[in-house]
């Protein structure tokens, strides 16, 4: 069981659940380097909260808190994410050293955006999405949602090589979260062996997200950050079992030990006494 884990670097002042705290550069950079050391793969750098109502942020403020971080990890040797919606700052972090651009709105946001990366060497991560932060839920409706989400991904797929990215270089992700109210995001999960069958890898993210705390506890009430990052393990496990290349999370620790585990119960097959 390969599974790959993607480390978040949210280097913004609203993220929903760690805003603020490595919002410095010099932060940022250390909890990467703390991320790598703990066994992220990747290390995905954003400066724009996707939360639930976030504002837009302008590429320059974005660019001015991403780029300086992605350049010193991407220096230490570090295998760099750019998450970001926005064309120009996707280019100008390929330039600083990333490999990968992680638009949460699969190319929708910016009509640029599929071009311009077809002209770097880049990977990218189209995710399943139906609209911005602001009234991302408003769109929460779907004939039947696995189907759904693996015909609109197709499309972006279509659309990423109709711009001249080969399918090599393409990751898909149903966007958990996104567009998606609590039972529906429980549906895809369930149903991921259908979109790892869509042939490019996948990468899934549930880390900390208000579905897993919405299942952890009776209506109203918050579940911890620490019972959050259990959940997270434990779905992530799960997305490795159903085959996905990545999995991105905020607590690499836990997921990786989770993976471990896992692969060590597996492991146990190879064995007879």
């Amino acid at each position: 069981m390969t599974c790959l884990v993607m480390g978040i670097v949210n280097v913004t002042p609203d993220s929903f659940s760690d805003g603020g705290r490595f919002l410095a550069a010099d932060a940022a950079i250390a909890h990467g380097l703390l991320l790598r050391a703990q066994g992220a793969s990747i290390l995905d750098v954003g400066g724009e909260s996707t939360r639930p109502g976030a504002e837009r942020v302008d590429p320059a403020v974005e660019q001015e808190r991403v780029l300086p971080v992605v350049s010193a990890l991407a220096g230490s040797g570090a295998t760099v994410s750019i998450d970001t919606m926005n064309s120009s700052t996707a280019i100008a972090a390929v330039e600083a050293g990333a490999r990968l651009v992680n638009d949460v709105s699969g190319g929708l946001s910016d009509p640029d955006m599929l071009a311009a990366v077809a002209g770097t060497d880049a990977d990218i991560v189209l995710q399943h999405w139906r609209g911005s932060s602001a009234d991302m839920y408003a769109r929460a409706v779907y004939d039947e949602v696995v189907t759904d989400v693996v015909l609109e991904l197709s499309s972006r797929v279509d659309a990423a090589m109709a711009a001249g990215i080969p399918p090599s270089r393409v990751i898909v992700d149903p966007g958990i979260g996104f567009g998606k109210k609590g039972a529906q995001n429980w549906a895809v999960l369930h149903g991921l062996a259908r979109v790892v069958g869509m042939g490019p890898r996948v990468l899934v993210g549930t880390s900390r997200k208000r579905f897993l705390a919405e299942t952890l506890e009776p209506a109203g009430d918050e579940a911890s950050v620490a019972r959050r990052d259990l959940a997270t393990a434990v779905t992530s496990v799960l997305a490795a079992h159903a085959g996905v290349w990545g999995v991105r999370v905020h607590d690499v620790a836990a997921t990786v030990d989770a993976l471990k585990v896992a692969e060590a119960w597996e492991s146990g097959s190879r064995w007879t006494s």
